[in-house]
C-alpha cells in the first residue's frame, strides 16, 4: 500500500509541475504535495470558479491562487493545506467575497468546502 502511495505522489508531483508548485524551503513536502493535487484537482476539473462575481476558466482560477499562494509562501502564512484553502483559495482578499465553484450538473457551492472535501477525499485514500 504505502508502495503504491508513493508511487501516487510522485505521478502527482510530475502532473502538476506545469504549475510551478513545489516543496518551498521550510513546507513540509506532504503539505506543498496535498496543495499541489488541490491545484491539479480544479485545472482538471470541468468546473468554473467565481471569483468577484465574475465567472472564470479552472485554468484562470489556477493561475490566480498560484499567485496568492506564493504570496502567502514567502510570508510564511501557508504551514498545511487547510491554511492555502483558508488563506488563499477561499475568499477574495480585496472584497471579502467568498469565491463560488461551479461544476457541471451540481450545485454552486463555496470553493472553501469544494477543496475540503477533495483534500478529505485525498487523506482518507479514496482513489476515486
Amino acid at each position: 500500500m504505502k508502495r503504491v502511495w508513493c508511487a501516487a505522489v510522485g505521478a502527482l508531483v510530475l502532473s502538476v509541475a506545469p504549475w510551478g508548485i513545489s516543496a518551498p524551503s521550510g513546507l513540509p513536502p506532504a503539505v506543498a504535495l496535498e496543495v499541489a493535487h488541490l491545484f491539479d484537482y480544479l485545472a482538471t476539473s470541468e468546473c468554473t470558479f467565481i471569483r468577484n462575481g465574475r465567472v472564470h476558466t479552472a485554468q484562470e482560477a489556477v493561475a490566480h491562487l498560484e499567485r496568492k499562494y506564493h504570496h502567502l509562501l514567502e510570508r510564511g502564512l501557508i504551514t498545511s493545506a487547510e491554511a492555502f484553502i483558508e488563506g488563499a483559495a477561499s475568499r477574495s482578499s480585496l472584497t471579502g467575497r467568498a469565491y463560488q465553484v461551479a461544476c457541471p450538473g451540481e450545485a454552486v457551492q463555496e470553493s472553501a468546502a469544494w477543496f475540503a472535501a477533495e483534500l478529505a477525499r485525498l487523506r482518507s485514500g479514496d482513489p476515486r
